[in-house]
């Protein structure tokens, strides 16, 4: 991920700048940064999990959000947007058009161009977000889920093939094959 250039943007000139963009920015402090493209694995993977969270919140007041969705982080010193690959709000106060600001589970899915940034500089903002109770890392090349949860002092809980990936915020448990239906041949 790259600064797109210093512009040192107002967030209202951000936001609305998103409107008009074929492109896709996070916003860090006034810094904008363009967003990667995904591989198929990725996609994949984002749209099994929109599917099975969609079906499990079904009647709930919960949401699932795609992607297309910004997530923005606002304290004292931060004021960042971030495009999760999909996240989950249950808010009522969650009423922007264009973002949300109390998700309760956040999921990235892992690429060779965002890990480190989403391991680091994202989770350390996410982590500011009292709503929060989980932060998800799924791998796209190997079956691979890495849950971080607010009630476990962020530490690991890391489920692979064969097992069932916990996601306590939600009350859900799914299969980590379920997660990767149709990435891996065989």
């Amino acid at each position: 991920m790259a600064v797109a250039e210093k512009l040192n943007l107002s967030v209202a000139d951000y936001l609305q700048g998103e409107l008009v963009s074929d492109i896709k920015y996070e916003y860090i402090n006034g810094d904008v940064y363009a967003m990667v493209g995904v591989k198929r694995a990725h996609d994949t993977v984002t749209t099994n999990l929109i599917a099975f969270l969609h079906a499990h919140l079904r009647g709930s007041s919960c949401r699932v959000h795609s992607g297309e969705m910004k997530v923005r982080v606002h304290t004292a010193e931060d004021d960042c947007f971030f495009y999760p690959d999909l996240h989950v709000t249950c808010s009522a106060t969650d009423t922007e058009e264009l973002f949300n600001s109390h998700p309760k589970l956040i999921i990235e899915v892992l690429s060779d161009a965002t890990e480190r940034y989403d391991r680091a500089e994202k989770f350390h903002h996410y982590r500011k977000l009292a709503s929060l109770e989980e932060y998800v890392l799924i791998a796209q090349d190997t079956p691979r889920v890495e849950c971080y949860r607010r009630s476990e002092a962020w530490d690991l809980q890391l489920y692979q093939q064969g097992e069932q990936a916990v996601f306590q915020s939600l009350g859900l448990q799914l299969a980590v094959a379920d997660i990767y239906e149709g990435v891996f041949a065989g």
